[in-house]
């Protein structure tokens, strides 16, 4: 009798739907790889992957390798995103925040109008999103002032069709070998353009016109850029940049993990473990700082900078 009763309340709820909801990506997948091997082995899709490689060629004065400050930039931007995420979810589920936080009206930024008083959540996710908006613009200038632009800027019309063919190649689980410390390959260069050029400003420019305090200035635009506008781009940003990351790590992960590593956290070309070791020091970070990151702490952190209280 119980275990019906756990059975049939099981089902009522809104988790029920969820059940069928990895056998259904599972089974995406398989019919996905499926379709992808056929093409490939078409005569057809063999003479486009052959005349398209899913790379295309980079400016002559483009850079090779990764310096390190894109790699300390990398990892603050995975830590950054990783908060941006957990807090952001939080304002948008949570219906009575713990507590509330109110700016100090004094001292270097001091406005006339009354402090907004946000959530402590609120309060996180603001937060976050300036350092990493800090983190987002010494990025843009170091990127034009050092060449590294060209590795995620196309600049040549064959990247749409190569970046067709590589996603064939990822798809049917046969890609070709490739450097990414030399190129990105074509599907890698849109999908980094996308990220840093379209859905970064998406949420920053949604950002802002959600921000308390600053919605209210902002009303003159409602117009041309009303507040559930805002809204409605904002939150699927934040899942867009939640399954680029998944996706991301599956693939840094299955297309030569050490390499890839040491290109991204190490800033080398070589097999050794160096760029293993960083990675996996940056997760226990990045796990002990969710771990901490409990309304006392968050307390104790924004109360230096206002007043905390419910």
């Amino acid at each position: 009798m119980a275990l019906s009763q756990t059975i049939s309340g099981f089902r009522s709820s809104r988790w029920f739907a969820l059940v069928w909801i990895a056998p259904a990506v599972l089974a995406g997948l398989f019919l996905l790889v499926l379709a992808a091997r056929g093409i490939r082995a078409s005569e057809g899709g063999q003479s486009f992957v052959t005349a398209f490689p899913g790379e295309s060629a980079l400016p002559w004065f483009a850079p090779v390798g990764f310096p390190a400050w894109l790699a300390w930039q990398h990892g603050l931007n995975a830590f950054f995103l990783l908060f941006i995420i957990r807090s952001g979810w939080l304002v948008r589920t949570t219906k009575r925040p713990d507590a509330y936080w109110t700016r100090n009206n004094s001292g270097l930024i001091k406005t006339p109008g009354k402090p907004v008083r946000i959530s402590l959540n609120l309060w996180m996710h603001i937060s976050i999103d300036t350092l990493w908006l800090l983190n987002g613009v010494l990025f843009y200038v170091l990127i034009f002032s050092t060449g590294q632009w060209t590795r995620i800027i196309p600049t040549r019309w064959d990247v749409f069709p190569n970046a067709i063919s590589a996603a064939l190649q990822y798809a049917s689980l046969n890609w070709s070998v490739e450097n990414g410390w030399v190129n990105y390959n074509s599907l890698q260069v849109l999908s980094y353009f996308l990220v840093v050029f379209i859905a970064a400003p998406l949420a920053l420019i949604t950002g802002i016109r959600m921000s308390p305090g600053l919605a209210v200035r902002f009303a003159p635009l409602d117009r041309i850029f009303p507040l559930p506008v805002a809204r409605a781009i904002h939150f699927p940003v934040m899942i867009f940049f939640a399954a680029f990351t998944v996706v991301h790590v599956t693939l840094v992960l299955a297309t030569g993990a050490i390499k890839n590593l040491n290109h991204m956290y190490a800033g080398n070309n070589g097999y050794g473990w160096g760029g293993f070791w960083i990675f996996a020091a940056s997760i226990v970070i990045m796990v002990a700082a969710w771990i901490a990151a409990k309304p006392i702490v968050l307390r104790a952190i924004a109360g230096t900078f206002g007043h905390v209280g419910r």
